[in-house]
């Protein structure tokens, strides 16, 4: 098979969903004198524009029929697509035949996407499934070293362009690009209707094969280090909105870190949705410090006073519009990304003056209690599960010790355990009225977490002259069970006073002991939050 370097397109053959541009196109080919074939309201579009179109059933011989499910799979169309133009043997059936070749197809596929997210109805759902739409832009986009094979209309102007570059004819690398694309575009085509199936008609959770797909890269400065290479991928079909559809109103381009790091941000600010303000700010993909309050400011000092030397270089997330004195506050120190849901114009103007911090906008907050799933890759594999969507309330908790907490000691517990869900493991977390006190992440064991939550809340007393730090008297969430007293005894002599935890250890009776000789309330949730 030889590749031959330009083609010229004398026949077209366009069949689209999406009519964006298509009247446009239609007019640009027509004008190179281009022969348009189409179908359906294809061919009703490019005719209300004034242009000369033959019908599909032109060309094949055959109407279309059994309600448009059979119009384009018929050898005079895909001979014309797959033929080998200097193929002797195919030049011959061709001739023999009367096929004539198709040197371009423009065609996007039915809007299953589309009909699926609108809630339509099953057999409305199997009806846009397309069939012959794909099979021509396979058989394209195979035979593309004489075949232009177009997808997207996005891609319209720089076809017309290419036609202008070379007086009607594509270049061997735009077909090759545009067969890459085609090859794609069916790949995510089929992946969705495989999701749909397996998902959402037959309800399985883990199908027999996963598909998995994105789109649209965005290629990224590089990875977690710079002698890797990164890009984000948006899932193709339905999915939730959250950091990847955020709009970034100004500063630098994310990196891939920033985007882990204001995705645990934003993950663990839709906790607070609905509710009053609060603060998260995280670091390295653990929260550092958060706070709800009355006010932004108040919420964002008191996250702040958590750890301050981690919060530099940090990644802020709230839950309710920006104000001005709020955003003030935030550039008084380095602060790589912000994200909330809407900005006053005293915010926006705050944050023009730091060039290199980037603000995203979301158009709401995640759900935190959606389903999906999650992906990691392992060395040859998969690892797939539900995502941790799991939530308890207060009539879940079960009281273990002979005192029980007191309303405030019970409202920080909750408030704790909201934050060590999204907290590294071993983790542990300290809140007082509100606020967390100390955050330990990311230990080998839960005693040495529970004495660095402790230190750091030590070190913030002492920054700010406060006569103890705020561990005294707070509640402590640990995010699976304390296999020994001891985690739970340097708790203690931080000044802990409640403790929520899962529960579940062999050890849970020496655990429960020991916290009543040292009076505390402890409270087991019956679920833990691992997140490694």
């Amino acid at each position: 098979m030889t590749s031959v370097a330009q083609v010229k397109i004398d026949r077209a053959l366009l069949s689209v969903s999406d009519k964006t541009g298509l009247v446009e196109l239609g007019q640009a080919l027509a004008a190179r004198g281009v022969e348009l074939v189409s179908t359906g309201g294809t061919a009703k579009a490019l005719r209300q524009a004034g242009l000369a179109v033959k019908d599909i059933s032109d060309l094949t011989g055959f109407p279309e029929m059994m309600d448009g499910r059979v119009k384009t799979l018929h050898p005079k169309v895909h001979g014309g697509l797959l033929a080998v133009r200097d193929n002797p043997e195919h030049a011959a059936a061709m001739a023999e035949h009367a096929i004539g070749a198709i040197d371009l197809v423009v065609v996007n596929l039915y809007p299953f996407e589309a009909t699926v997210a609108k809630g339509a109805e099953r057999d409305e759902i199997i009806e846009n499934i397309d069939i012959g739409g794909p099979s021509m832009v396979r058989s394209s986009a195979k035979n593309h070293q004489f075949v232009t094979i177009v997808t997207d209309p996005a891609d319209y102007a720089e076809l017309t362009a290419e036609l202008a570059a070379n007086e009607g004819a594509t270049s061997l690398a735009f077909r090759r690009k545009c067969a890459a694309k085609a090859f794609a575009a069916t790949a995510a085509y089929d992946s969705m209707i495989s999701q749909w199936f397996a998902f959402a008609d037959q309800q399985q959770l883990f199908p027999d094969m996963l598909a998995i797909n994105g789109m649209a890269p965005v290629v990224l400065r590089y990875g977690e280090n710079p002698h890797q290479q990164a890009a984000l991928y948006t899932p193709v079909g339905p999915h939730g909105r959250g950091i990847a559809q955020a709009r970034q109103l100004q500063g630098k381009e994310l990196s891939y870190n920033n985007y882990n790091d204001a995705d645990a941000a934003l993950e663990l600010c839709a906790e607070f949705r609905g509710q009053a303000p609060a603060v998260v700010i995280v670091k390295h993909a653990n929260p550092c410090g958060v706070a709800q309050r009355a006010s932004l400011l108040d919420a964002w000092h008191d996250a702040l006073h958590c750890d301050s030397v981690s919060a530099f270089g940090g990644i802020v997330a709230v839950n309710v519009p920006l104000d001005g004195p709020t955003a003030e506050a935030i550039c008084e120190i380095f602060t790589e990304v912000v994200i909330a849901p809407g900005a006053d114009d005293a915010a926006l103007a705050a944050f023009a003056r730091k060039k290199n911090l980037r603000l995203l906008l979301v158009d709401e907050l995640p759900d935190p209690r959606r389903g999906g799933l999650a992906v990691k890759p392992i060395t040859g594999g998969l690892l797939v599960q539900t995502r941790d969507n799991g939530a308890i309330s207060e009539a879940d908790l079960k009281l273990v010790t002979e005192r029980a907490p007191t309303e405030q000691e019970l409202k920080d517990c909750l408030f704790a355990w909201t934050v060590a869900r999204h907290v590294k493991s071993n983790a542990i977390v300290y809140a007082k009225g509100g606020a967390t006190a100390g955050i330990g992440a990311g230990q080998m064991n839960r005693r040495d977490s529970s004495r660095i939550a402790a230190i750091k809340a030590r070190e913030a007393a002492e920054t700010y002259g406060w006569d103890a730090p705020r561990t005294v008297g707070s509640a402590v969430a640990s995010d699976a069970f304390f296999p020994f007293a001891d985690g739970l005894l340097a708790a203690a002599e931080a000044g802990a006073t409640a403790i929520i935890q899962p529960g579940g250890s062999v050890r849970d009776e020496e655990v429960i002991a020991a916290a009543n000789e040292a009076g505390l309330a402890m409270v087991f949730t019956g679920m833990r939050h691992f997140r490694h």
